[in-house]
C-alpha cells in the first residue's frame, strides 16, 4: 500500500511561514471604532501592513497574534518531516 502523496510547499511559502512566525512582524494599531487590528508586515516592502483581525481590547488582539505565531512556528517545525510524539517499551 502507498502513501498519499503530499503536496509540495514552494519555497516562497516557506519564506512567508517563517516570517508570520516571528512576532516582530506583527502590529497592533487602534481603528477610530475603537476596536483593535492585528497586522503583519510585507515580506519585501517594510512599509507595507496587512490587517488580519480585529478584536475588542488590544490583549484580545495579543493573544491572536501569539496565536498565528504559534500557528506558523508549528507549520515551520512541521517542514523537519515526522516527529515522534509517543514510544512504547
Amino acid at each position: 500500500m502507498s502513501q498519499p502523496q503530499t503536496p509540495q510547499i514552494t519555497e516562497e511559502t516557506i519564506k512567508v511561514w517563517k516570517h508570520l512566525a516571528e512576532k516582530k512582524h506583527w502590529r497592533i494599531v487602534q481603528l477610530p471604532n475603537g476596536y483593535f487590528q492585528t497586522e503583519h508586515r510585507d515580506l519585501e516592502d517594510k512599509d507595507k501592513w496587512y490587517d488580519v483581525t480585529r478584536r475588542e481590547t488590544m490583549e484580545a488582539a495579543e493573544i491572536a497574534i501569539d496565536g498565528s505565531v504559534d500557528h506558523y512556528k508549528k507549520k515551520v517545525d512541521f517542514l523537519k518531516g515526522p516527529k515522534v510524539v509517543k514510544t512504547f517499551k
